[in-house]
């Protein structure tokens, strides 16, 4: 990787630089919270950021309607989101390039089976197989990061099945074949690492989707539950104060905006390496 080309790539340095921030914000919300999530006040209950007339430097961004501090309960909340992000990612990843290279590998009818799972799970939209997923089973972090995972795995498999049909065929993978190596081997070892490229960025981009589902998810009372912090649970929650408290809305929105798109900005940086 030339260095030149890493410095001209602004949309990886500024993926690098919000991504970067998110983490800190999620590994640091115990040092940085000015406040406990859980902790109610409801005398404090929806107070303005601290440079509106009513508002307190105490409480930074205001206070939500029970009075906890939107700080907070935001840092903390970007644990859960990275959470979701990365666990779901991992899970959709493993199936999926397991299955690519299985299909891939062996071609003939497991390829045909795999692919046409694949095709029926590609014909209905991933957030309504997890709105439909999770409607069945206890509302949970743990399940949510499954179901995730379950749901968007076709993109990955689809990516390491094209990528294996090419690297099987070198000369490198022949060479291992004739000395006898298995042929779980000759994928972890041989084709695997060669077809990791792609994978990466896709996997990046993907995690920006997760958050964004994490988020719909949560505002519809089927993701993260209470009293773990949420964005997408805090925009549920301040809609219905909007009209008098935009913070409580806006700043956990914000939060998943400059995530979304460092993740994007990352995901697109890679690309262009």
């Amino acid at each position: 990787m030339k260095k030149g080309l890493v410095k001209k790539n602004t949309m990886l340095i500024l993926g690098i630089i919000f991504t970067t921030i998110v983490v800190l914000m999620a590994l640091l919300a115990g040092i940085l919270s000015p406040h406990d999530y859980t902790q109610q006040d409801l005398p404090n209950a929806l107070k303005p950021p601290c440079w509106a007339r009513a508002g307190k430097w105490i409480n930074p961004l205001g206070t939500d309607h029970l009075g906890r501090d939107i700080l907070s309960r935001i840092l903390h909340g970007a644990r859960a989101s990275l959470l979701v992000g990365v666990g779901s990612v991992l899970i959709a990843s493993m199936i999926g390039i397991f299955l690519g290279l299985i299909s891939g590998y062996y071609g003939r009818w497991v390829d045909s089976l795999i692919m046409r799972i694949a095709d029926i799970q590609l014909s209905f939209p991933p957030i309504f197989l997890a709105i439909a997923l999770m409607a069945f089973i206890p509302p949970s972090l743990s399940s949510l990061i499954l179901v995730l995972g379950v749901v968007t795995w076709v993109q990955f498999g689809r990516v390491s099945r094209g990528s294996t049909l090419s690297v099987k065929e070198k000369d490198f993978v022949e060479a291992a074949r004739s000395l006898g190596t298995s042929n779980m081997n000759i994928m972890l070892r041989h084709i695997l690492p060669n077809i990791l490229s792609p994978l990466v960025v896709i996997a990046t981009v993907s995690m920006s989707w997760m958050i964004l589902a994490e988020a719909g998810l949560s505002f519809l009372g089927l993701g993260v539950q209470p009293p773990t912090p949420a964005w997408g649970s805090m925009l549920s929650e301040g809609r219905t104060y909007f009209g008098i408290a935009w913070w409580y809305a806006t700043f956990p929105g914000f939060a998943i905006f400059i995530t979304v798109l460092g993740l994007n900005m990352l995901g697109d940086g890679l690309r262009r390496l």
